[in-house]
């Protein structure tokens, strides 16, 4: 009789969105990669209050925001005039929106 090993799970590779939002219901983010819907990609809250999703992302530069608890943010509490953040950048609407670069 030969025992069968289970495999652990392989851990999820990609490209890691989160933000820190203890009181927040839900977060999705939505930009560039999803054609910005603010619904279709939720993020998981870990026990530490942060939000996180891991995506496939293809190479190259893109653009989001946050949808927490349906109101649209950079980051929850960062949604201030642009002020040089290597992380964002300005937006037509006159906010910002979060960078990711995938190598």
């Amino acid at each position: 009789m030969s025992k069968t090993a289970t495999k652990p799970a392989e851990p999820k590779t990609g490209t890691v969105l989160s933000c820190h939002a203890p009181k927040a219901a839900t977060i999705c983010v939505a930009g560039t990669f999803n054609d910005w819907n603010p619904t279709v990609t939720p993020l998981t809250r870990q026990a530490d209050g942060t939000w996180a999703v891991t995506l496939a992302l293809p190479r190259g530069r893109h653009e989001y925001k946050f949808v927490v608890d349906g109101e649209w943010c950079c980051e929850p509490g960062c949604e201030t005039v642009y002020q040089g953040c290597p992380k964002c950048v300005p937006n037509p609407l006159g906010t910002m929106n979060r960078v990711v670069e995938v190598a």
